[in-house]
C-alpha cells in the first residue's frame, strides 16, 4: 500500500455517520482526528459522566470508544457500508485512565468480503502508555467490491486465473 492511496470516506464524512449513526457514541462526543486506509484515530473527549468510582473512566465508554475506531477503520476500506456490525469485541482494561481525554488507534489486521478484523488501543491524554487493548471482528453484508486492500495486495497484481 502506497502513501497515495486514500480511505474511502474521510474523516468529517466518519463522524457525522457517527453522529447519525451511532448516537450514543456521538453524544459521547466522539471526534475523528485521522482516518487511513485501514486505521482511524479518534478522540473521546473527557466528561464527568464518564468517572466512575475510584476516578477512573468507565469501562462502557472506552468500550464505545473502542468500538466506534475499530468501525471506522473497517469503513476507510469498504466505505458507507452502513450494516456493518460487531460479532465480536474484546476488551481488556491495562490501567486505570484518570480523569482525562481518550485517544483510540484502531487498525484492521484482516479485511475479507465478509469479516474484518482489527485491533484498537486506547491511550489517556498525555500518556504513551495504552488504557486498554480490544479486538474485534466485523461482519460485512454483500456490497460494491472492495478496490483497496488492507496488505497492500490489489486483485490487479495477483497472476492469471487459470481456467
Amino acid at each position: 500500500m502506497t502513501q497515495a492511496d486514500s480511505p474511502a470516506m474521510t474523516a468529517a464524512e466518519m463522524e457525522t455517520l457517527i453522529r447519525e449513526g451511532v448516537p450514543l457514541a456521538g453524544g459521547f462526543g466522539v471526534a475523528v482526528t485521522e482516518l487511513g486506509v485501514g486505521r482511524a484515530t479518534l478522540r473521546l473527549p473527557y466528561k464527568a459522566d464518564f468517572v466512575r468510582p475510584g476516578g477512573t473512566v468507565t469501562g462502557p465508554a472506552m468500550f464505545a470508544l473502542a468500538d466506534v475506531a475499530l468501525y471506522a477503520a473497517v469503513l476507510s476500506v469498504i466505505g458507507r457500508v452502513e450494516l456493518a456490525v460487531t460479532t465480536s469485541m474484546t476488551i481488556n482494561f491495562l490501567t486505570k485512565p484518570p480523569p482525562r481525554d481518550l485517544r483510540a488507534e484502531g487498525r484492521l489486521l484482516k479485511c475479507g468480503k465478509r469479516l474484518a478484523y482489527g485491533e484498537v488501543l486506547i491511550f489517556s491524554d498525555g500518556s504513551d502508555e495504552p488504557v486498554a487493548h480490544a479486538t474485534g471482528t466485523y461482519s460485512i453484508p454483500q456490497h460494491a467490491p472492495v478496490t483497496i486492500a488492507v496488505s497492500g495486495y490489489h486483485e490487479s497484481d495477483a497472476p492469471e486465473k487459470i481456467q
